[in-house]
């Protein structure tokens, strides 16, 4: 069954994490892992807010490919979202080991406007149902 009020508290979350990443342009200020950390918390939260609307009950993982697999079950949109995989490593590897940023360093805008794309897409999700 779904689970609307488990994923309005997750988009809320969420979005405490892309109003973060939205103050964190300044790669002088915050380095890719700070910011990569912040776009893996979004993405996870919004995932199980996804699965929480299917009415699937998420594991307690920080694997953001096992989520979206979870979510692609139910949803074929979902694929949309893809690219955000490559965040799951900023959840706990990037935290306690060294990334070298010089060889690639995060696009934040693009993946900004995939966050919020993926929060959009949860939003209207919770809306539909909300309206029933």
């Amino acid at each position: 069954m779904s689970d609307p009020k488990q994923a309005r508290i997750l988009l809320e979350l969420a979005e405490r994490d892309i109003s973060a990443l939205r103050g964190m342009g300044d790669p002088s200020v915050f380095a890719d892992e700070v910011f990569g950390f912040n776009v893996q918390q979004a993405v996870e939260k919004l995932f199980k807010a996804w699965l929480s609307l299917l009415g699937v009950t998420y594991p307690p993982v920080h694997d953001l490919r096992r989520l979206l697999d979870m979510v692609s079950s139910h949803d074929a949109d979902s694929v949309h979202f893809e690219a955000l995989i490559d965040y799951t490593p900023y959840a706990v590897q990037f935290r306690y080991e060294f990334r070298d940023t010089a060889a690639e360093a995060l696009d934040r805008n693009k993946a900004l406007r995939q966050t919020e794309a993926l929060q959009e897409a949860v939003c209207e999700r919770l809306t539909g149902i909300e309206e029933f």
